[in-house]
């Protein structure tokens, strides 16, 4: 990518243009897909195609599908299973493994590794479960249904998250970090349920070859093992021989990712990868650059690495053939109505729906009372119930054990898996119903956080595009890897060309890393191209590229603008810049940002929709009010 402009034949600016249009016409759906709302939405539409299939005139060949023999052999050595053992428990086994990674992760240099952060999600993930049971076996008490009572423990962070973005107040973060500790809790929980309750018979030597294993999967970070193949191919030797085990595979997955260990990356190892870096730079050749590729590697752990590419995979195919290869359920001949008139579809609605509800939320709510921790700032007690609602959303984790629990009972499993389908559209409604009660009984919103700029806008250290003594200014809190901050830059654009030398634009860094993993990079990044002149360069780059922000990418955008290498990647590593990233957060904070973007009007916080309309509004609103004059109608 370079940015000085190339000549180009007629030929190859026609396939340019073409290839500018597809872009701009797939970016939209790029954008969507990117979103919680966008994962959710394709594991809804695998819901649909299921149903539909399953109870139109081709429902046979749905069901025959999944019971088709498929078999991996290697010599004498043969696996066998139908499809849909093949996805419950060899895609299952990768989701739970993408799961462990990002628990092991968050745990170690995440949002879980402070114990005062954890106490009231930890409080609430442990009321979210055992009041879900309680309510189950009160309902189907002392019957064959009562074995399923883990149906109603389960999680699902995707539609939950999804959910939230659907119906949850505008300013989320806080609240989407606080409800994802708990389906931490949540997702260790149900896989021990699944590996100790709904496994068949143990065999043992195939056990302790498994835990073998896991001992040196644990250990060969100690050894300097910094390549991924040797810790997926002992993580997939302990999935065949969970399998063996008797154990349900999603034991391994979970269990081979909280064994990858979590780093944050070391100044010696970025140290080493500039240099070899810097020794590609001066002599270019493919052996120097592959040893430069291997320093870019090892400074970044394994854990995270593998993360970055399983999880688009367990997010994007694994879940929804997950959902496609359980969701189907024949509801004709009589089957919905008995499913409606069943206690066991009731115990599993209930269990999910006001078991999660008043679970989460009392816990929470008892956790706070005796003073054992705090909700995060700007999560008041109402998002806390609406959250808790939407946690009742079950379905992945559900699926799979009612799957688990009624194998040989056709009828019970059709009446569970309605209950899990109908307990994640209640759910919804009742999360939906909860924080808008919420807002309208006096809820804590972003209204009663601060309402003006902790810190004024300082030339002399802010991100000022215009001239620096404009009378309007918008200061926007901003994330590199945000979807909804990249499409704000077409805002700023045109308020820039509406207003001209009478506005100025101010960028602070507001980078989320628990749900932007190179959010924080991209901002040190910007920072470091800011100290050679190029902020604003640097910056469209990075909201042009939110899908390729890893180390070499920052660096591959810093040749292009052509910038000093040496100063850019010290700089890029300096605790100045760091520092600098730190104080525009602080700031937000103190300012009572909750999310990105945020706005701000001159110091003050802009609430409700960011459109240019809107804020052009509000920014001569500002004008006439600084001229004395008033506003008139178009």
């Amino acid at each position: 990518m370079k940015l000085l402009p190339r000549k180009k034949s007629d030929e190859s600016q026609t396939r340019s243009s073409r290839g500018e249009l597809a872009a701009q016409l797939a970016a939209p759906v790029r954008r969507f897909l990117a979103t919680e709302a966008g994962s959710s939405g394709l594991m809804l539409l695998a819901v649909a195609i299921a149903l539909v299939w399953a109870n139109s005139p081709w429902s046979e060949s749905y069901f025959s599908l999944w019971h088709t023999e498929a078999s991996v052999s290697v010599g004498d050595a043969e696996l066998a299973m139908d499809l849909g053992h093949w996805v419950n428990d060899g895609l299952m086994a990768l989701f739970f493994f993408v799961i462990g990674l990002e628990v092991r992760y968050e745990l170690s240099v995440g949002s879980l590794n402070d114990r005062r952060r954890i106490m009231i999600p930890g409080l609430a993930g442990v009321g979210g479960m055992l009041v879900p049971v309680l309510f189950y076996l009160l309902i189907a008490p002392g019957t064959e249904a009562a074995n399923g009572w883990g149906i109603v423990i389960g999680t699902d962070t995707a539609f939950l998250l999804g959910a939230l973005a659907v119906v949850g107040p505008r300013f989320v973060t806080q609240l989407r970090i606080f409800l994802l500790a708990i389906t931490v809790i949540d997702d260790i929980v149900a896989v021990t349920v699944i590996g100790v309750v709904y496994s068949g018979s143990i065999q043992l030597p195939e056990l302790i070859a498994a835990l073998l294993l896991g001992a040196i999967l644990s250990s060969l970070s100690r050894f300097d093992v910094w390549r991924a193949v040797p810790y997926v191919l002992i993580v997939l030797v302990m999935w065949y021989l969970t399998l063996n085990a008797g154990l349900h595979a999603s034991i391994a997955g979970m269990l081979g990712g909280l064994l990858i260990p979590a780093r944050e990356p070391s100044r010696e190892g970025v140290e080493q990868a500039t240099r070899l870096f810097r020794a590609f730079r001066q002599s270019p050749r493919a052996d120097v650059g592959r040893t430069a590729r291997k320093g870019l590697q090892k400074a970044v752990s394994v854990n995270e690495r593998l993360q970055m590419y399983l999880h688009p995979w367990s997010s994007y195919v694994v879940v929804p053939v997950f959902a496609l290869a359980n969701a189907g359920v024949d509801l004709r001949d009589g089957v919905l109505t008995d499913a409606l008139g069943s206690a066991l579809t009731w115990a599993v609605v209930v269990g999910l729906v006001a078991g999660k509800l008043i679970g989460i939320w009392g816990g929470a709510r008892l956790g706070t009372r005796f003073g054992l921790g705090e909700l995060p700032p700007g999560v008041g007690q109402g998002h806390v119930l609406g959250g808790a609602a939407l946690s009742g959303i079950g379905f992945t984790v559900s699926l799979l054990i009612v799957g688990l629990a009624f194998d040989d009972a056709p009828d019970l499993l059709a009446r569970a898996t309605v209950g899990v389908l109908l307990a994640a559209v209640i759910a919804t409604l009742v999360g939906w119903l909860a924080f808008r009660l919420s807002t309208m009984l006096g809820g804590k919103t972003d209204a009663d956080l601060p309402r003006y700029l902790d810190r004024l806008v300082d030339p002399d250290t802010d991100h000022i595009l215009g001239p620096v003594d404009a009378p309007l200014t918008l200061v926007e809190y901003g994330d590199f890897e945000c979807p909804f901050c990249a499409r704000a830059t077409g805002v700023t654009k045109e308020l820039r060309n509406r207003f001209g030398d009478r506005f100025r634009y101010v960028f602070r860094h507001l980078p989320l890393p628990d749900v932007h993993p190179h959010a924080e990079l991209a901002a040190r990044a910007a920072v470091a191209a800011d100290a050679q002149g190029r902020f604003w360069e640097m910056h469209d780059l990075l909201y042009q590229h939110q899908d390729e922000m890893e180390f070499e990418d920052t660096v591959v955008y810093a040749i292009d603008l052509g910038l000093d290498m040496e100063k850019f990647l010290k700089d890029l590593e300096s605790d100045w810049v760091a520092e600098r990233v730190r104080r525009d957060a602080r700031s937000a904070e103190a300012s009572g940002v909750q999310g990105a973007p945020t706005f701000f009007i001159g110091n003050r916080r802009h609430t409700g929709p960011y459109d240019a309309e809107t804020l052009a509004r509000e920014l001569e609103q500002l004008e006439y009010e600084g001229s004395g004059a008033t506003p008139t109608d178009p």
